[in-house]
């Protein structure tokens, strides 16, 4: 195998693992993180991702950042006495078990981004920080993908 093709399967296999950090007994693993917006003209937009926490110790995500929006906050939707879904901002931010996985998903668990910079289109990427409580910061970057179907119902679908 010539040293071209050996990099180019190393790059492919660090691609189809995801974003990692890895800080001794830390090790946070991010897999298919992807963004959304309504429209080009969209104010708001939300990013969606599975995380993993291969530590020995519970974790949190506790914020998110990005020059990508003026206001990055966690959010979820929660039924409402009337029956209608709300989103609401979780200040707290989201318990992930040692061993455990936390779904960011479109009518659940969200990255919410509002007061938008740019424009996002399909195929952009949008830079995020993600700070958890014990595993400190890890930069990920989000594919916008527009075409990607939802995986349930409700929230940023449209």
């Amino acid at each position: 195998m010539s040293l071209k093709s050996l990099f180019l399967a190393a790059a492919a296999a660090a691609a189809l693992a995801g974003s990692a950090f890895a800080d001794g007994a830390h090790k946070i693993i991010v897999h298919e993180p992807y963004a959304r917006v309504s429209s080009p003209a969209a104010k708001a937009g939300a990013a969606f991702m599975e995380i993993v926490n291969q530590t020995h110790e519970d974790d949190r995500l506790i914020g998110v950042r990005s020059e990508a929006a003026a206001k990055v906050q966690l959010h979820t939707h929660k039924e409402g006495g009337d029956g209608v879904m709300q989103m609401m901002h979780v200040e707290e931010g989201f318990a992930i078990e040692e061993g455990g996985t936390r779904m960011l998903q479109r009518g659940g668990d969200h990255v919410m981004l509002m007061g938008l910079t740019r424009s996002l289109s399909h195929g952009d990427v949008v830079k995020l920080t993600l700070v958890f409580e014990k595993a400190g910061e890890m930069d990920i970057e989000v594919p916008v993908d527009l075409e990607r179907k939802a995986a349930g119902h409700g929230g940023h679908a449209d």
